[in-house]
Order: C-alpha cells, then structure tokens, then sequence
C-alpha cells in the first residue's frame, strides 16, 4: 500500500501548510484531500509536488506492506 506519510513529514519539516500549497502554488483541495484519505493521486501530481518542495519522491510516499 502506498503511504502520503513522508508527504506530511516533509511540510513539516520545510514548514510548509497545505493552505501555502492550495492558494500559492495551485494544488487542488481534492488532491490533498485524496492524499490523507490515502487514496491514488497520479504520477504527474507527484512531479508537480517534488517540484513546489524541492524534494525527492520518497519525501512524498512510500510503499508499506500490509
């Protein structure tokens, strides 16, 4: 299963909110909102957001085994 956890350790970190990443750089409420509820995003969202935190993709998911 994929895990958003490291997304939520990385805004933390970069102090960063989800307010700073829906009105400043775009992001669509619905995607975060999909992210907490774990649910798919696409690949092309996960670029826009290694872009918007100058991060790499495993500063945004990770896969855990259930």
């Amino acid at each position: 299963m994929i895990s958003y956890k490291p997304f939520y350790e990385t805004l933390l970190k970069k102090n960063i909110t989800e307010y700073h990443l829906i009105f400043k750089e775009g992001f669509s409420a619905n995607t975060l909102h999909r992210m907490k509820k774990g649910e798919a995003i696409s690949t092309k969202t996960i670029d826009a957001l290694c872009y918007a935190l100058d991060c790499s993709i495993d500063e945004i998911i990770k896969f855990e085994k259930e």
